[in-house]
């Protein structure tokens, strides 16, 4: 097998493991056992268990914004792209493996001073708020220039509200409820 198809094995399995049971709850051996991989394997391909949760959340992030773009730029143009955001997390919620966001999982479990996967964490929600502004950008012809960044926040909290408290509650009536307001914030 290819140095590049065992990695991408050792990613997968432990992104499934990551986000079905916690970060800290999946240990090394774990991922070894369910990529039917031995030790010495994993550890030619990632010197820590921090490593294989980057290419985790690298993982997760690059399958998610490509979908979430390929959703959203489908709907008409107008206020129907911004909303598709909720109708996209909807989607995503109605999936039998939804577990929440892999991102805020991952960070309630790390040390505050864990850099390395905090700054990848921030960069893929700061990379999120920016795509929130692409779609107002080119939606909504009625918002102020200086206006753009914070409605995009505005948005991007709706979104991480939502899909928090639908994972907490198990039942999608925040995702219904966010979307209910952003689209009086997008009036």
């Amino acid at each position: 097998m290819k140095h590049a198809d065992v990695k991408n094995r050792i990613t997968e399995t432990a992104s499934f493991l990551f986000y079905k049971n916690g970060y800290n709850s999946t240990g090394i051996n774990q991922i070894i056992a369910e990529a039917g991989i031995a030790k010495a394997t994993l550890y030619n391909h990632f010197k820590s268990k921090e490593e294989i949760c980057v290419a985790y959340l690298k993982f997760k992030n690059i399958n998610f914004i490509e979908d979430f773009e390929n959703f959203t730029t489908s709907r008409p143009k107008g206020k129907e792209q911004i909303l598709a955001i909720f109708d996209f997390l909807q989607m995503f919620y109605q999936d039998k493996d939804f577990n929440g966001c892999w991102c805020i999982k991952t960070v309630s479990e790390i040390p505050k001073d864990n850099e390395i996967i905090r700054n990848e964490i921030q960069s893929q929600k700061n990379g999120f708020i920016a795509i929130i502004t692409k779609l107002i950008t080119n939606n909504l012809e009625n918002v102020k220039t200086e206006q753009v960044n914070s409605l995009a926040r505005q948005i991007y909290l709706l979104y991480e509200s939502a899909v928090g408290e639908s994972h907490l509650h198990q039942e999608d009536w925040p995702i219904m409820e966010s979307r209910n307001l952003c689209e009086i914030i997008i009036q």
